[in-house]
């Protein structure tokens, strides 16, 4: 099997898309189409199911899979060790949800920018539901994710630490003069959220829903930043990580509600389970135990 063909083969069937894998390859869709199809030929089955606009892997695609990215994996390994390199080098593809990305891995980008400069990461917006399907199909080779689950079907975690979160107001909001607020007092008032499929928003919502028979409106804004800025204009109130808000806090521009927030997440790193590991990819696991997991001792 030529290596070509099944780095070929994996594009296609990880983005599920001739036309995808073509322009992220930097090939002309024929030489795609060309690629799979001297692989089917030397291996004498069908390796996709092609059907209308939608391509589909068959069962023997899918069994080709997990051998063909341990392949890719170890020819990575023996082109770095031909030219005498020990350095991670290539992309690593990394889900992370908008918190991750600007509230904790900036550090640890710095350091692969840095001491492994040959390995780009390239960062992927995705919420945690997506992101362990992504690392399922193959789309992602990593992922960060916030949940209060630390057990995922078909994907492994390393825990790094609980997120704190917090519940913030603009400092003149009714709720800044009371002692205690209390979940009923949140439910009287306007909250500002991330959109849906964001763990701890779907938390903070079925806590608010729960006993009420209703599904109470949430306000939503389309980014952590935007959330900040309409709970400052007193738009309502809002519970983010609080690493996010920080800063807010100290400038006085929000300030926290005395709710006791009944439910924990966990960020977490996550990779397929079962996934052959590269160098590549047990460098950034380490590396990101390292940087995140001593973040979160410091806390927020």
């Amino acid at each position: 099997m030529d290596i070509r063909q099944l780095a070929t083969f994996h594009k296609v069937a990880t983005l599920l898309s001739f036309t995808r894998a073509a322009v992220e390859l930097k090939y002309a869709q024929s030489s795609v189409t060309a690629h799979v199809k001297a692989l089917e030929e030397s291996l004498e089955v069908n390796l996709f199911d092609r059907l209308g606009g939608r391509v589909e892997l068959t069962d023997a695609g899918r069994r080709l899979l997990p051998y063909a990215e341990q392949m890719l994996a170890l020819a990575g390994e023996a082109r770095g060790a031909a030219l005498g390199s020990e350095e991670p080098a290539g992309v690593l593809t990394v889900g992370s949800m908008e918190s991750i990305t600007s509230y904790r891995m900036p550090p640890l980008l710095e350091f692969f920018h840095h001491r492994h400069p040959a390995l780009q990461i390239v960062l992927r917006p995705s919420l945690c539901a997506e992101t362990c399907h992504a690392l399922r199909q193959g789309m992602f080779d990593m992922g960060f994710l916030m949940e209060a689950e630390t057990q995922h079907p078909g994907v492994q975690t390393e825990v790094l630490g609980s997120e704190p979160l917090t519940v913030v107001a603009a400092p003149d909001h009714p709720l800044t003069r009371a002692e205690k607020v209390t979940t009923d007092d949140l439910r009287a008032t306007q909250v500002i959220s991330a959109e849906a499929g964001c763990a701890y928003r779907e938390l903070f919502e079925a806590e608010l829903n729960d006993g009420t028979g209703e599904s109470l409106p949430f306000l939503e804004f389309g980014t952590i930043e935007s959330i900040k800025r309409g709970v400052a204009a007193g738009l309502g109130i809002s519970l983010l990580p609080s690493v996010t808000v920080a800063d807010s806090l100290e400038s006085g521009t929000l300030v926290t509600l005395p709710w006791t927030i009944p439910f924990e997440v966990h960020t977490q790193v996550a990779w397929r389970r079962g996934k052959t590991l590269s160098r590549e990819m047990r460098v950034f696991i380490d590396q990101t135990i390292k940087f995140l997991s001593e973040e979160y001792a410091r806390r927020p």
